[in-house]
């Protein structure tokens, strides 16, 4: 079956916000995470929050398999040449199956297609499975911080976008298998 990458629609935002509260779940309750202790956690996010996003310019995209939508990332123009990849999320039930580094090389084709030189990410630093997920795509740790609002430290990471890697506009809208 086909996989589909493209920005999510109106329509869309109800069921992308369940995906990030269904994938975002499963780490909180790993790290004792709750809306008391830290409210804007993915896990908590309405529907309403993700229209804010949108609003204020962070673009989200979905992963489609056919018809159905079963994950999504966030990117964030930071600066003139950086971008905030958010938001990666697949659905549980889907993981496992590559679909998260399918997300994440979208973002950095898109990225780099928009003029960008580097993706920065923020996770939980505890994190460490998804934290050797990034350092193996080629994320380098710039640096860690706690925030006295926040229950966990944050892991700051990058990678720049080599632009011999990114092709033409019809791979940014579209992956496929």
């Amino acid at each position: 079956m086909e996989e589909l990458i493209r920005e999510i629609q109106d329509d869309e935002i109800d069921v992308t916000a369940s995906i990030i509260r269904s994938s975002f779940m499963t780490v909180a309750k790993e790290f004792n995470i709750t809306q008391e202790n830290c409210a804007t956690n993915p896990a908590f996010i309405t529907s309403e929050k993700l229209i804010e996003s949108i609003n204020k310019g962070i673009k989200f995209f979905g992963l489609f398999r056919g018809d159905i939508q079963i994950g999504c990332v966030a990117l964030e123009k930071a600066k003139d040449d950086v971008f905030y990849m958010e938001r990666l999320a697949v659905v549980p039930d889907h993981r496992h199956k590559g679909y998260g580094k399918e997300l994440t090389n979208f973002v950095f084709k898109y990225a780099g297609s928009q003029g960008g030189k580097k993706v920065s990410i923020g996770i939980i630093n505890e994190n460490i499975q998804l934290k050797n997920w990034y350092t193996k795509y080629g994320f380098t740790e710039t640096s860690i911080r706690k925030y006295d609002h926040l229950p966990f430290t944050v892991c700051f990471m990058g990678k720049r976008i080599d632009n011999a890697a990114i092709t033409n506009e019809s791979d940014v809208r579209n992956t496929s298998h």
